[in-house]
């Protein structure tokens, strides 16, 4: 019984009935509108952004201002959104995740919302997983935007920041995520509040949402600068890692993806660095640059965890196969790497500024996504963005064949079907789209096929820039295109002339990956718009997946079957169940990582919250920071004052006041420790603070006007913040580096992090007071002599 309550309560079937009643009313417009002219039409925009403005809610303007889009659609893009993209549409202005099958039109979907969210004058950011992505939409739908009157603008990675404030100022700005965090993070490092780029966050629209906001989100955006450390150490400890052989000095962990040596590595170590104990509190750096060493040989592969490309070490992104740009593995890994391919190992960095994506996008007012696959995550969706997953039903009803898996003993014998597959269907002109999860997968297949001689087409992290090209052909008649999961990205393949007729596209899956999502992302480019499809995916039991996560149960399976031969196959319901309910396992593991990271994080975002407020109000301030200094002063005064003054008054120690008052804030002969004997506490905190106000004022009139005098305030506060909180950044990162070890006793990690976290962060303010206190007060003020 509870099970049926909850297929009820969880069905869409009731949303959508509540989305048709909408979409009803979006389409009794629709005569009315088409019997405008193209400058009545226009004039409607400045006429529902007077009805927002006197009152009426964007809720209420919701019918008319989609008519108006799907109208201005028809006219400038020659295309007329279905009744089931006005679904999608509501979906999104609700702030909730459209989840609408390949093909069926997101990009235009999101033009209603858009429209309607943009007429506040608020700003609407429109997120893209690539920027030729961003680029195109803003060049396609800008048309429509910018011929209903409101500005479109781009704001990519390469420019400058005149040209990323002016994006950010139109009513519609279309970006990536790693680009819209990054700026907010700079935000927040300028001196000066015309150098900030971005406008409050307002609403944001997110296609492709799962990819951004649920495979991303293991990643935090980090702003590095230089740290001063040697190289010399990852070079001895990839020598030292070379030496070593599995089972005989360590073991790995598949699951985890961890290395840990044995007693005889242990033992190897010792003699090899000369030492007697390897685990010695004084060896920590050398363990870490061991650690990382083992990791980089022995668990980050070549061509599948990353690629080397001009002597450089280039992050491939797990989900989408495609280069992470500017993105280095951090905490050393990435100098291992180098190491472990001998290129140029470059300087190790030290954060000055991150956010995870999860708490940068639950910073908007509004936010909403669109996919074709969330259902599968939308209990995350919930707990983490408080959206919920809709499935928007198709246009057209779905004609694809999806075939129940293929399983194979080893990797050779399910290559050489899948070849086999690939020769027959070439043969008879269908096109074929062959996933892999990995670079050196789909260059192991580009082998196999030149070998069978079948002209085909490569696309992976090593040449993506031929991307657009390569899906705008993937879908002709004979063609064989091999592709890495960035294939399933944002990306629409369009059947060519006599395709339909020999079954449409076939997609072939040569493993599947720990995630459904990516590979329902693979199967849903075939069978658009009601096209003929097939998907097929050719499994192995020396899978990596099933190697981590189901190889046992499948071998028990494989022997219940009695086969044993090594070209056998077994296509079975049976094995796909298997094989998802280790893809579940995974997906819950990882699951729990995203919501350990953020729960982490959150510490961070309390924190991050605090410092970038102070920060804004200080930047934002147009004529004193004057009280606020000396708030910070009066506290420094009476920390130090009452550190000093405890028990009896012959026991206190006014030397130490003495020292404090000299050091940080009068000049010495100005001072005497007969000023302060004979007074109460709040008495000398009185006298101290009136030294402070005298010098104060003293540096006023030392500077021309108050404009300069704001001036040096606002550079010494920013400074001495900025210096502080990027070292409590790399404080709290080791912190959290060395928490989990309190678990052995008995403690909870988290509750621990959280509890020292904060006295860390007590203990920053009181330092960030102090400094600014010491140089205030103690800065000698010169003018700059003008010639």
């Amino acid at each position: 019984m509870a099970n049926v309550l909850r297929k009820w309560v969880e069905s869409d079937n009731r949303e959508l009935k509540r989305l048709g009643k909408i979409a009803d009313k979006v389409e009794a417009y629709a005569d009315d509108m088409a019997a405008l002219s193209d400058e009545e039409l226009q004039a409607k925009t400045p006429e529902l952004k007077a009805k927002f403005a006197a009152g009426t809610s964007l809720d209420d303007l919701l019918p008319e201002a989609f008519a108006v889009v799907r109208e201005g659609a028809k006219r400038v893009l020659g295309l007329y959104p279905f009744r089931v993209q006005i679904f999608g549409g509501v979906v999104l202005h609700e702030g909730n995740i459209a989840e609408m099958k390949t093909g069926e039109g997101k990009t235009l979907t999101a033009t209603m919302p858009v429209y309607l969210n943009a007429l506040a004058g608020k700003g609407v950011h429109v997120v893209t997983v690539n920027e030729y992505l961003s680029a195109r939409d803003a060049k396609e739908m800008g048309e429509l935007y910018s011929w209903l009157g409101l500005s479109v603008g781009l704001n990519i990675s390469n420019l400058s920041p005149d040209e990323k404030r002016n994006a950010y100022k139109c009513d519609i700005t279309y970006s990536t995520n790693s680009e819209l965090g990054f700026d907010y993070l700079r935000d927040n490092m300028v001196v000066y509040r015309e150098d900030m780029v971005q406008r409050p966050l307002n609403f944001v629209i997110v296609d492709e949402v799962d990819s951004i906001l649920i495979d991303e989100a293991r990643t935090p955006l980090i702003i590095s600068g230089q740290a001063e450390k040697s190289t010399t150490l990852y070079t001895r400890t990839d020598r030292f890692a070379k030496t070593l052989t599995e089972e005989a000095d360590f073991k790995i962990d598949l699951e985890s993806k961890t290395v840990s040596l044995n007693e005889e590595g242990i033992k190897k170590a010792e003699k090899y660095f000369g030492l007697e104990n390897l685990y010695d509190p004084d060896n920590t750096a050398l363990t870490h640059h061991l650690d990382n060493a083992l990791r980089a040989n022995f668990i980050m592969l070549r061509d599948k965890d990353y690629v080397v490309s001009d002597g450089e070490v280039l992050i491939v992104d797990q989900f989408t196969g495609r280069i992470m740009e500017g993105r280095r593995y951090s905490d050393g890994l990435h100098q291992a790497i180098e190491a472990k391919e001998h290129v140029e190992i470059q300087q190790e960095t030290k954060t000055m500024a991150n956010i995870t994506y999860q708490n940068f996008f639950r910073m908007y007012k509004k936010i909403a996504g669109m996919t074709g696959t969330a259902k599968t995550e939308q209990e995350e969706f919930r707990e983490i963005y408080n959206m919920e997953v809709i499935s928007i039903p198709t246009n057209k009803p779905v004609l694809r064949e999806d075939r129940p898996d293929l399983l194979y003993p080893t990797l050779k014998s399910k290559f050489t079907a899948v070849i086999d597959d690939i020769k027959e269907r070439h043969e008879k002109g269908q096109p074929i789209l062959v996933g892999t999860v990995a670079v050196e997968t789909s260059e192991l297949l580009s082998e196999l096929l030149d070998r069978a001689g079948i002209v085909h087409a490569v696309l992976n992290a090593k040449n993506h820039a031929k991307e657009a090209e390569i899906i705008m052909n993937a879908g002709q008649q004979g063609a064989v295109t091999i592709a890495t999961n960035m294939a399933g990205r944002g990306t629409d393949i369009k059947l060519g002339p006599g395709v339909r007729e020999v079954g449409g596209l076939a997609v072939i899956g040569t493993e599947r990956h720990e995630s459904r999502r990516i590979d329902n992302q693979l199967r849903g480019r075939s069978g658009r718009q009601g096209d003929p499809g097939l998907t097929q995916f050719y499994l192995s039991l020396e899978d990596d997946l099933m190697l981590r996560f189901g190889s046992e149960r499948v071998k028990a399976i494989l022997e219940r079957f009695k086969v044993a031969d090594e070209n056998a196959v077994i296509q079975s319901k049976m094995i796909s169940r298997q094989v998802e309910s280790a893809q579940k396992r995974v997906e819950g593991n990882n699951y729990d990582t995203r919501k350990q990271v953020l729960q982490y994080d959150d510490v961070m975002r309390e924190q991050r919250e605090v410092i970038y407020a102070q920060r804004q109000q200080v930047i934002m301030e147009e004529k004193s920071i004057k009280p606020i200094i000396l708030a910070m002063i009066k506290r420094t005064v009476e920390h130090f004052v009452q550190m000093h003054t405890q028990g009896e008054q012959k026991d206190w120690n006014l030397q130490a006041i003495l020292d404090f008052a000299i050091g940080a804030m009068v000049n010495e002969e100005s001072i005497t420790i007969k000023d302060l004997q004979g007074k109460k506490p709040e008495e000398i905190v009185n006298y101290l603070m009136d030294c402070a106000n005298a010098n104060y004022s003293m540096k006023e009139k030392q500077l021309y006007d108050a404009s300069q005098m704001l001036e040096f305030e606002k550079v010494v506060v920013l400074r001495v913040v900025d210096s502080k909180w990027t070292n409590h950044i790399d404080e709290m990162d080791q912190l959290r580096q060395s928490i989990g070890l309190r678990g052995y006793g008995q403690l909870n990690p988290l509750v621990e992090y959280q509890t020292d976290g904060f006295r860390m962060f007590e203990q920053m303010i009181g330092d960030i007071e102090y400094d600014v206190t010491r140089l205030f007060l103690k800065a000698e003020i010169r003018q700059d002599i003008k010639r």
